[in-house]
């Protein structure tokens, strides 16, 4: 179901003229993807991993399915990476940290940096107000990723051997 809705959102909607398109996909190496790799073949991949290693297995699973299917592998993001104590300000890794920076170092593939584990995000998202609008640190994370990709999408490519 997941995969026909997200098929039907990718080629019923009228999307005007656009220049990019990005497509939040479930974690993992399933029928999405799948699905997406078989119909619509992307342009490239942002794999996105908090930094414990169980979730950094999938990531690689993911890096790998795209990797054999000629898909570019833009970089990894690391989610929920660190935590500040509203109360008293110490910072904290429930996850971890620096997981998926050692994996992208590891495969050789960028690193593009990390988005906090910050209640800030989920209240903004839920309001309907995308953090990354904000000032702040929070903001400067997603900015800092954005124009990576942005500097990804705007590079020349290679043509197929």
């Amino acid at each position: 179901m997941a995969s026909a809705a997200m098929m039907q959102l990718l080629t019923d909607s009228d999307w005007g003229e656009l220049d990019v398109l990005i497509v939040d996909l479930p974690p993992g190496t399933g029928d999405v993807q799948l699905t997406m790799l078989q119909r619509h073949k992307p342009a490239g991949a942002v794999i996105v991993s908090t930094p414990q290693d169980l979730a950094l297995i999938d990531a690689t699973r993911a890096i790998d399915l795209f990797t054999q299917s000629g898909i570019p592998v833009v970089g990894i993001v690391e989610n929920m990476a660190g935590y500040v104590c509203p109360h008293c300000g110490e910072m904290s890794d429930p996850f971890g940290s620096g997981g998926a920076e050692a994996a992208a170092k590891e495969l050789g593939i960028p690193f593009l940096g990390r988005i906090p584990l910050d209640i800030k995000i989920r209240m903004a998202s839920d309001a309907g107000n995308p953090p990354a609008l904000d000032e702040g640190p929070i903001s400067d994370a997603y900015a800092a990723i954005a124009r990576q990709v942005s500097a990804w999408i705007d590079a020349p490519k290679a043509a197929p051997a």
